[in-house]
Order: C-alpha cells, then structure tokens, then sequence
C-alpha cells in the first residue's frame, strides 16, 4: 500500500468524514455546557461529566455508546446481550443508570450527609416539602396536553421536585429516550434556583410576612434520629414499594450517619462513593445525547416545562407557607415552604437570604431545612407514585 492509499484510507475512516450537522451542533452545545460548568459554576459536579458525556457520544465512529441498544428504534426492551457483544465502554457504565443502581447509590451519599433534626423538631415542615411538589402534577397535566405520553409527562413533571437523581432514576424507567433533555433541564435549573426562586418569593409574600421570626428550633435527641430513618421506610415502603430504592438508600445512609457506630462506612458514602458514582452517572447520562434524537422540538418542550415546572413547585411550597403563617398567627415565615423543593441546602439558603433582605437580625436557615429535607423525601415519594401509576 503506497502513501497516497495510506493517506486516502486514513481520511476514509476518520470521525471528520463521517460527522453530521447534529453532531457538530451538539458538539458546541457540550463546549457551552462545559463553560458553563467551570466559568458559571453551574452545579459543576454533575455538569461537568454530563457535558463531556455529550461531547464524547457525538465524536463519530468513536463507538463509546449506542443508545439504540437500550432504546430500540421499534420501541422494544433494550438489548442487552448486544450492549454484552458489540458495547463500548459507555455502554457498559450506562447499566448503572438504566438498572437503577447509580441514583439510589447518589442518594445513600445524600442520606450520610443530610440532618433531619430540623424536620423531627418540626414535623409541619413535612407539608411545605409535600406542598412544593405541586409543580409535579402541573407540568405533568400540562405535558399531556402537549401531546406528551403519559409515562414521558411523568418523567418530564419530576423535574419539578428539583432532585436530579431521582429525575434520573424515573425517567430510565419510563422514558430512556428523554433522559439527556430531562437530567440537563433539571440540574440547569437547580443552579439556577438563587435567580428563579426570589422573584417569586417577593411577589407572593409581604414585606411583614417576609420579617416574620421564627423561635428556635427544640434540641432532637440521638434515639428519635436514629428511629426517625427507620420508620420512615417501612412507612413510605408499605405504602408505595416502587419507591424502595431511593428512600431505602436515602435512610440508610441517615441511619449510618446518625447511628455513630459505622463512622468509616458513613465517611466513604459521603466521598469516595458518592464521587466515583457522580462521575460515572453524569458521563452515562450525558452520552445519550445523540444529536439525532436531542435536536428537536420535544427537548425545547421540556425545557420549557421544566422551567414550569420549578415555578409552581416554588408557588405551592410558598402558599401553604402563607396558610400556615395565618392559622399559626405570625408563627412561620411563609419563606421557608419555597425550600420544600430538594435541591438541599441551596433553596434552604435562598429562603435565609431572603430573609434577611427583609430584616438583617432574621435567621431562617435552619427552619428552611426542614422543609428542604422534607422535599428530598417528598419527591422520592413522588417518583414512587409515578413509577407505580405509569410503570407497566
């Protein structure tokens, strides 16, 4: 083979040759995601891997991923014995996340590291974190309406809880072709909750509502937070068991946190676990998409009710506040229900800033994570019921 062969072939058999208009528009899509992951610090953790996820699958004939093996283009069940002969190694790493396993390890990791004392001192934070899962259903009846099926509006309305594990677990159960749009809608918008949440805030709320004070929270003893993971699950089990793997890792991980006697395991959920899981989870999800599927008017759909979505979650979580500061009579900052979605702490810390734009001497962080951690449960709890309604 001569060199003009040699040269003819290795131009024949390279990515530039082969790249479509949607490849290299997605392409610049994951440069603009990665800039915003670094320079915007945009929930970077996640970002990050899920751009470049994006950026590898749409590099032609890199053969990492094959999305058409776990969602077949007749609509069947994923092949896996082709992911086993023919996969790349995305493809393999993407098992965790269309098995389950990669969000309910993320969750064993948020439940080492999150407090429920809040919660327990005041149990009516339970409500605001119910209360903020209206965007839920709003975006879910609403994505029906806009021709959606039943179990994508499902996928699409969890956006809503503001969780983006469990948006992720949910969605590769009932709509693996929406899942790029989805987790990237949903982990967009809960960086971008410090600047979707206070308009809201200050235009449902008074100037008096937003000075309320609050009393210190009551001391909650080691045995009611060590009881408290326990009953949880065996409560929310019994009641909806689709829901086992989020909330049995989630009380897990608290019940190593809170026990004391397993210190080392509850270190290691918390870093090394939780980081080798994030990457794995956001490479995987990143590589489904293909700019052939992701182009398209559905993904601006989505985005848009997405953003829906978050906006309705924040106005239930805030109008129960403003019903529960009347019949307690001034007892509780309407504030606090705007942290009933999951994204802990960040919307705990938006209601505290709010706050005390109100009034300086004002303290709501901790009265906001109660119903903040209570949206973590909320929106598994949601996740569970939709699983169940639209499963199959």
């Amino acid at each position: 083979m001569n060199i003009g062969e040699t040269l003819s072939r290795l131009v024949e058999t390279s990515g530039f040759t082969s790249m479509t208009w949607q490849q290299g528009v997605m392409l610049v899509v994951a440069c603009v995601l990665i800039y915003l992951a670094i320079v915007k610090k945009f929930e970077p953790l996640l970002l990050l891997p899920i751009a470049f996820g994006v950026l590898l699958t749409n590099l032609p004939l890199s053969g990492l991923m094959h999305p058409e093996f776990f969602v077949p283009p007749d609509g069947g069940a994923p092949d896996y014995a082709a992911v086993l002969h023919s996969g790349g190694l995305l493809d393999y790493l993407y098992l965790g996340v269309k098995l389950g396993i990669y969000p309910s390890l993320i969750f064993l990791g948020i439940g080492a590291m999150t407090d429920f004392g809040p919660l327990i001192a005041n149990p009516k934070s339970l409500f605001l974190g119910a209360a903020a899962q209206l965007g839920i259903y709003c975006a879910f009846i609403l994505a029906i309406l806009l021709g959606f099926m039943p179990n994508a509006a499902a996928s699409i309305g969890i956006i809503g809880g503001a969780d983006g594990p469990t948006a992720i677990f949910l969605t590769s159960k009932l709509a693996p072709n929406l899942l790029p749009a989805i987790a990237i809608a949903a982990y967009s918008y809960m960086a971008l909750i410090p600047m979707i949440q206070p308009p809201i805030m200050r235009l449902l709320t008074t100037e008096k509502e937003r000075k309320v004070k609050m009393e210190q929270l009551r001391e909650v003893s080691k045995t009611e937070k060590i009881l408290f993971p326990i009953i949880v699950t065996i409560f929310c089990v019994l009641l909806l068991p689709s829901v086992a793997p989020l909330i049995g890792m989630l009380m897990l991980g608290n019940l190593m946190k809170e026990s004391g006697v397993v210190e080392r395991l509850s270190k290691t959920v918390q870093n090394e676990l939780m980081n080798i899981v994030t990457v794995f989870l956001g490479v995987t999800v990143g590589a489904t998409a293909v700019g052939s599927n992701f182009l398209s008017l559905d993904t601006i759909k989505i985005i848009a009710l997405g953003l829906f979505a978050f906006i309705f979650s924040t106005v239930g979580g805030l109008l129960l506040g403003k019903l529960m500061c009347v019949l307690t009579k001034g007892k509780i900052n309407p504030l606090i229900g705007s942290a009933g979605v999951s994204a802990v702490p960040m919307a705990a810390r938006v209601s505290q800033v709010e706050g005390q734009k109100a009034d300086p001497t004002n303290f709501l962080l901790m009265h906001a994570m109660g119903p903040n951690v209570a949206g973590v449960i909320g929106s598994a709890v949601a996740a569970g019921f939709l699983l169940a309604a639209f499963g199959g």
